[in-house]
């Protein structure tokens, strides 16, 4: 391999809210030299203290996932850092003045249109990369979750799901070619269901939510009563359920746009191992916590060609 770094050529800022915190910020992203990797400075925090983004610094996978270095956090990453992977950029540092990433509508797209904005150009250093000798996997049989990487000369993920209800059944994605990321990935949201929201509103999260950030499934029969309650809790107008199972909040990219995501999801918490991977992924059932517990694991097994 003999690609260059990359960087951006300018700095370019995005404002937005945490979708957990609801606290609104300005995330900036900065030009950096080659082999700086990716960096997050907290300019809120006294003395601007910086994290970088490696698997090392993960410190908790709950609703999202989150670094952490003495005592400063920063939450909800992984869209950004898919952005970064799919725009094939290197080097940058990103400064942030609240806790949590804005999670803008939900996906990577925003992130991946001000980095195009900023404009990406090569540097002096060829590219790091990761690659494996074997198959590697990562499994917990009791939750039926799998995530393994075989050798392969590329980068490519298969992603499958199964929430065993009538509106999120099995459903795959792949991506063989992460030059395909903007078109094919970078727009696809996150998802919950219904039932979800009260627990996640009740239990101090979700205060940046706005029903413009999320698909919501609906896998039960609810009463338009709840319906217009919950519309109310997100200040929307009144909402209905759609023949597919989904509120009608907003529309699906693709059928498919849950596995789609997930598989974002997966790209940006393995860009935590640093560099570029290069090898055949499956995943079955992936989360925060599956991803970088299988992360942890391939630290110790990748060599940098």
């Amino acid at each position: 391999m003999t690609d260059s770094q990359k960087t951006i050529n300018k700095t370019v800022s995005i404002t937005g809210s945490g979708l957990h915190t609801g606290q609104t910020g300005t995330l900036t992203f900065r030009p950096a030299k080659e082999n700086h990797g990716i960096k997050f400075r907290r300019v809120d925090v006294e003395g601007q203290p910086v994290i970088d983004a490696t698997i090392d610094n993960v410190i908790s996978t709950d609703r999202g996932t989150t670094l952490g270095k003495n005592g400063v956090k920063i939450f909800t990453i992984e869209h950004v850092l898919a952005a970064l992977s799919g725009t094939g950029i290197d080097n940058v540092l990103i400064d942030i003045d609240m806790e949590e990433m804005p999670i803008m509508d939900g996906s990577a797209i925003k992130y991946v249109e001000i980095l195009e904005e900023a404009g990406i150009r090569e540097q002096n250093e060829p590219k790091i990369y990761y690659t494996v000798d074997e198959k590697v996997v990562f499994e917990i049989p009791e939750k039926k979750i799998y995530i393994s990487i075989e050798p392969a000369e590329k980068f490519s993920v298969e992603v499958e799901i199964d929430y065993e209800t009538k509106v999120l059944g099995k459903q795959y994605a792949k991506l063989d070619d992460l030059k395909d990321f903007k078109t094919e990935i970078a727009k696809c949201r996150t998802f919950v269901f219904l039932h979800e929201l009260e627990y996640l509103l009740n239990n101090n999260l979700i205060k940046g939510g706005d029903m413009s950030n999320a698909i919501v499934f609906v896998n039960k029969v609810v009463e338009q009563e709840e319906l217009d309650r919950l519309a109310e809790l997100f200040n929307k107008p009144k909402v209905k359920v759609k023949d597919i199972g989904i509120l009608n909040n907003l529309d699906l990219y693709f059928d498919n746009e849950p596995a789609r995501h997930k598989l974002l999801d997966l790209i940006g918490d393995l860009k935590l191992l640093g560099g570029n991977l290069l090898g055949k992924i499956k995943a079955v059932r992936p989360g925060h916590y599956t991803n970088t517990e299988f992360a942890k694991q391939l630290k110790h097994k990748i060599k940098r060609l």
